[in-house]
């Protein structure tokens, strides 16, 4: 689907956290277009805090919609707050995007970018989540972390914004007091936000990658998480570790 024929399919609702940050918006925003593009459908954002339209208001016009969590770990907006929503609207609900090789593979040419921006490869990474306290909501993070370490040539650790330690100030601390001097940030991260802006304000450090939200393998990604939804059949379950909330 390419987009250039006429639309079919359940209407495309990218369930996204939101963000005071008046960036933000623009970010996803380029993300709903390169989906649109791909699937050929409507897409629409629903945010679940800071900014409108909310994903309530977003699926009481379109009940039936596939529901795709631009989320990045497993935590409660993931497993709780978006399903909690869609279950109104006999929405399905699809997995979300963490620990997909595609995220690391963005988040490996948003790192790239950084360092030639910077000068230079870094010689230690430090790949910064979000962060969350809920067991198994840190797994996309580390998941990351895992598939960059294998495409790097240099140690690779991680670090959280917030609910979860180390946090990034402490791990860059520790990758210098271990004799690292180019240090990079690594931000798993979708759109600028607060926690996108701390990174950037970190000390000692070489390089801070911008979030990942535009980058052209998360539309690819979130247009796969659609298909599989309306192959297997947005009216009923939606299988390859789908949550059907209907």
């Amino acid at each position: 689907m390419d987009g250039s024929g006429p639309a079919r399919g359940p209407a495309l609702v990218l369930a996204v956290h939101g963000s005071a940050v008046p960036e933000a918006g623009a970010v996803v925003a380029r993300l709903a277009e390169g989906v649109r593009r791909l699937t050929g459908v409507p897409v629409v954002v629903g945010h679940l805090d800071h900014q409108a339209p909310s994903l309530p208001y977003v699926l009481a016009d379109r009940p039936g919609a596939v529901v795709v969590p631009l989320l990045l770990g497993d935590g409660y907006h993931r497993t709780v707050d978006v399903p909690a929503v869609a279950r109104h609207f006999d929405c399905a609900v699809t997995p979300g995007l963490g620990g997909e090789p595609a995220v690391s593979l963005a988040l490996y040419d948003r790192l790239r970018a950084a360092e030639r921006a910077a000068g230079g490869p870094s010689d230690a990474v430090v790949v910064a989540g979000a962060g969350s306290s809920r067991p198994g909501g840190n797994d996309g993070t580390l998941a990351a972390a895992e598939q960059l370490g294998r495409l790097l040539p240099v140690p690779v650790t991680v670090a959280y914004c917030s609910a979860a330690g180390p946090a990034p100030a402490e791990a860059v601390a520790r990758a210098r007091a271990d004799g690292f001097r180019r240090i990079a940030v690594a931000a798993h991260l979708l759109a600028p936000g607060r926690f996108g802006r701390a990174l950037e304000g970190l000390t000692g450090t070489h390089a801070v990658s911008a979030p990942l939200a535009d980058h052209p393998r998360l539309a690819r990604l979130v247009a796969a998480r659609y298909g599989a939804a309306v192959r297997d059949g947005a009216g009923h379950e939606v299988r390859h570790g789908a949550v059907r909330v209907a």
